[in-house]
């Protein structure tokens, strides 16, 4: 019988801090290599908010896309095989809470490693996570970036 009260009061008390208030910051990037051009593509989603509050200007204003283009060149590097790639800028959207960027890296032949140092919304929040998701002829990786560490490596 005390068993089954402390498993109810543990049930109600997890109930009870569902409830709670919290806030949960991360963003998601998803790069797809594609051999036929040689490129990698990736598209990250972002919180709009979130975004918004890094870059310190409104979603809804015309040079949002431009700030979060700077905002995601200085926080976003990639290392292939040990050479640092340029990343070149694709476009963005905004739908609602989320805040899509595409960007890509060309020119990438067949490499082994992937280096990648991603200090998106880091500064801002925290509490940030950042995950990024690579798919490489048939192979999936799955890299973490957190505050102290803001750098991963994964090889094919």
């Amino acid at each position: 019988m005390k068993k089954f009260l402390f498993s109810i009061l543990i049930f109600a008390s997890m109930l009870m801090m569902s409830f709670a208030a919290a806030e949960f910051y991360s963003s998601m990037t998803k790069v797809d290599y594609v051999e036929g051009s040689k490129t990698l593509k990736f598209t990250t989603k972002m919180n709009t908010a979130h975004i918004s509050d890094a870059i310190k200007i409104n979603p809804n204003t015309a040079g949002f896309e431009a700030e979060v283009k700077k905002y995601v060149n200085n926080n976003f590097d990639i290392y292939v095989d040990g050479s640092v790639c340029t990343l070149t800028f694709t476009g963005s959207q905004v739908n609602g809470e989320s805040v899509w960027v595409y960007f890509e890296a060309n020119g990438i032949a067949n490499f082994s490693t992937i280096r990648i140092k991603n200090t998106i919304l880091l500064a801002t929040f925290p509490k940030q996570f950042n995950l990024v998701n690579i798919a490489y002829k048939g192979n999936q990786k799955t890299m973490n970036f957190q505050r102290g560490k803001e750098v991963n490596e994964v090889s094919f």
